[in-house]
């Protein structure tokens, strides 16, 4: 059996990596990105030591970015990404522009001419996939307006992106680079070229309608038809391939990127009743191809341009981080949304990544880019990646200003007419209640229970959807992550807390920080196995409800129950 086998080290040593350098940066209460980013730039080839497959890592990073769109596009709906369209497109727009002028002036001031200006400006204007995602979900904004508004920009800037690196190689020659066939014309068609502009358009169009007519009939039923076999591993493959072929297909036969196929795939999927459970089986593989791109970006970088052209990294990352969010601060408030939409959005957009590397990959092979440009690109995306949670941080120590400063939606704002943006969420005023985090399946039964025996309630989830339910029938809740919402459930005056929720790790923060608070208060939580339950315990849980244990305890009473065959 051969023994080179570049695929396999390149994971090993990229996950393994990973894990040590995330973990310390944990440790060191930095984000596990930065540890990631550092994984990279070890095992990359600037640095002594083993060099990975810079090759082999793009690809996998790319499956990464591929099941992280999909699994967002399921929890979108078609109905709301259309919502979000006025603000989303010409906001993205506008930025685009913004930022590629930016990049482009420092182009000319570091004395590169109009093309290299042109696709630096590009590059920096481009906002991460992963990077953005990951700071919406780790702050259970994904589903709310303000993170539908920055998917929604998102996705235009990638349809942009698309355009550009279609457009780049036929207008090259004009910009003072090559052709796409490596010869340098004397002169550009012009009429080819709005052939070019046009049939990109028309591949788009395209796939939009291909996927919104025989898509939403093929995609749900293939699940639904896997579904009924009853077999857990095939359902977990069929999302897997459709989640990755439509990507493929949509790449190869539309000319899109893989990010914006998978996104369509799962947003056809997300109207289906087995969304969540596809979004579910993802997700183990979403996350640890997500880890392997940072890895991947922080093989590109060369740490000697940080000595050799300071200032110019300095420049590079003011415009990613402060140029850039201002012009999508100003946008946002422009069309009348409120601070708080308006610094979410920006914070969002100030990093780049995945389009930027191909962006001056392509620069540099049709000679428009100077590898400096490229060095620069990098530089950027890796400070603004490991900067970028300092904006967040920032954004939710001024929360209480912002709040204050918004008071109500501003004229024109999604639900205006004086109402607020969100529903502003205070401290209960409930006392001897009971506090129920989540309501899946479990905590459906468990709130339908205790609200038939009139017990006063608060619950806590992340679907606002879920939480305007139960407001319906004057049950009080807070949507949102649990850590964040504790708050509002008033622990110090309540009675009980149950915990629903299946990951221990949001479930041992919930217990940590109500016991903190109310020392005696009883928290009954659920497990899968002993080792969870004894985790569980360890934070302060007074119960945990094992739930195998519980299932077999209740299969064993309906035995006991049911008449025998004679």
């Amino acid at each position: 059996m051969p023994h080179h086998t570049p695929l396999i080290g390149t994971i090993v040593a990229g996950l393994a990596l990973a894990f040590i350098f995330g973990t310390l940066a944990q440790r060191l209460r930095v984000s596990p990105l930065v540890g990631y980013l550092i994984a990279g730039i070890a095992i990359g080839p600037f640095t002594p030591g083993y060099v990975a497959d810079q090759g082999l890592a793009n690809e996998l990073a790319e499956i990464g970015i591929i099941l992280l769109m999909f699994g967002v596009g399921l929890h979108f709906s078609i109905k709301e990404l259309w919502a979000v369209r006025n603000i989303a497109v010409p906001g993205a727009i506008v930025q685009i522009v913004v930022a590629t002028l930016l990049g482009a002036g420092l182009a000319h001031v570091l004395g590169w001419p109009a093309g290299a200006g042109l696709v630096f400006g590009l590059a920096l204007s481009v906002a991460s996939t992963v990077v953005l995602l990951r700071a919406l979900q780790e702050r259970h904004l994904v589903t709310s307006e303000r993170g539908q508004i920055a998917v929604g920009w998102l996705i235009v800037e990638d349809l942009v992106m698309v355009l550009a690196l279609v457009l780049l190689p036929a207008i090259s020659p004009l910009l003072g680079g090559q052709s796409a066939d490596g010869t340098t014309p004397r002169s550009l068609d012009i009429g080819a070229l709005l052939v070019t502009v046009a049939f990109t358009i028309g591949k788009v169009a395209a796939f939009v309608a291909v996927m919104m007519v025989v898509g939403r009939r093929v995609i749900p039923w293939i699940l639904h038809y896997t579904a009924h076999t009853g077999s857990r591993e095939l359902f977990r493959l069929a999302v897997l391939s459709i989640s990755l072929g439509v990507a493929f297909l949509a790449a190869h036969l539309f000319g899109v990127s893989f990010a914006l196929g998978a996104f369509f795939a799962g947003l056809i999927l997300s109207e289906s009743p087995l969304s969540q459970q596809a979004a579910d089986e993802s997700l183990p593989l979403r996350d640890a191809f997500a880890v392997l791109f940072f890895v991947s970006v922080g093989m590109l970088f060369n740490p000697q341009i940080l000595v050799s052209a300071p200032l110019a990294v300095l420049a590079t990352v003011f415009i990613i981080m402060i140029g850039k969010s201002l012009a999508a601060f100003a946008i946002v408030r422009a069309f009348g949304y409120s601070m708080g939409t308006a610094f979410t959005i920006s914070a969002s957009l100030a990093q780049i990544g995945e389009f930027s590397f191909i962006l001056a990959a392509l620069g540099m092979d049709l000679g428009l880019l100077p590898a400096a440009g490229r060095d620069l690109i990098l530089a950027g995306a890796i400070l603004s990646i490991i900067l970028n949670p300092l904006f967040f941080w920032a954004l939710d120590h001024l929360k209480p200003w912002i709040e204050r400063k918004d008071g109500h939606h501003l004229p024109g704002e999604p639900g205006g007419d004086g109402e607020e943006e969100e529903e502003t969420v205070h401290v209960t005023a409930l006392e001897g209640h009971t506090i129920v985090i989540g309501t899946g399946r479990v905590g459906k039964r468990i709130i339908e229970a205790l609200a038939a025996s009139a017990t006063p309630l608060y619950v806590i989830d992340e679907s606002d959807e879920e939480i305007k339910r139960l407001h319906a029938r004057d049950i009080e809740g807070a949507a949102g992550g649990v850590a964040d919402m504790l708050y509002a459930a008033n622990p110090v005056k309540a009675a009980a807390m149950i915990i629903a929720i299946p990951n221990n790790y949001e479930a041992a923060e919930a217990i940590e920080r109500a016991r903190a608070v109310n020392p005696a208060l009883p928290i009954i939580a659920r497990a899968q196995n002993d080792p969870e339950a004894d985790y569980l315990k360890k934070y302060g849980a007074t119960e945990v409800v094992i739930t195998s244990d519980t299932l077999a305890d209740a299969m064993l009473a309906t035995y006991r129950e049911t008449p025998r065959a004679t």
